[in-house]
């Protein structure tokens, strides 16, 4: 069961500490409101998370897979979803550490984003199919799985989020703020275009 454990923690490491939807605004947010602002936008990323972790351990992310229109629909919400985070990011005023809090992505914006991140579910179904951890029963196995998903998940995307704020101090003019903010804007869209059409 160690080794097992073992390869799903680096492979799952891998999968969920790649540049994604949800590192990338992460990093983001990190970089435009601070770390300590972002705290309830990481949460509701976690949360999103674990629930996307239960959909397919129980099944349900087959689900869009048999159904094209289905599928199109969810596409489409999650693209539109995506384009909005990316747009509150990249419209960010600057030294937003300072002012408003108006601009900052909330624990809901966190929660939505990885509840429609199509990364999260191939993740998942990837790791699930061909690293569940050997245990007594199937429950136990898929508890075991998901357990360490989510813990490899909560490592990575914190240090996503605090590399942004580590990042911070280099982007202290109202110009290097918007390219920075803009080009991870672009990336986060961009790593949504390949999740669902590569």
């Amino acid at each position: 069961m160690f080794e097992a454990i073992v390869t799903l923690t680096i492979t799952a490491t891998l999968l969920l500490g790649s540049p994604g939807p949800a590192p990338l605004a992460l990093a983001a947010s990190g970089a435009t409101f601070g770390v300590r602002k972002s705290l309830p936008f990481l949460a509701g990323i976690l949360l999103g998370l674990l629930s996307a972790i239960l959909v397919v351990a129980s099944g349900l992310s087959v689900m869009p897979e048999s159904n094209d229109t289905m599928r199109w629909v969810m596409q489409i919400v999650c693209s539109l979803y995506f384009l909005f985070i990316a747009y509150k990011i990249a419209s960010a005023p600057f030294n937003d550490l300072t002012s408003s809090d108006s601009h900052v992505p909330s624990f809901i914006n966190g929660f939505l984003l990885n509840l429609l991140n199509p990364k999260a579910y191939a993740a998942f179904v990837a790791l699930f199919s061909q690293l569940l951890i050997p245990a007594s029963n199937q429950w136990w196995s898929l508890f075991l799985t998901g357990a360490v998903c989510f813990v490899v998940a909560v490592f990575v995307d914190v240090v996503w989020l605090v590399l942004g704020g580590v990042m911070q101090p280099l982007f202290n003019t109202p110009l290097k703020a918007r390219v920075f903010r803009v080009v991870l804007a672009v990336l986060l869209l961009a790593s949504v275009v390949w999740a669902f059409y590569f």
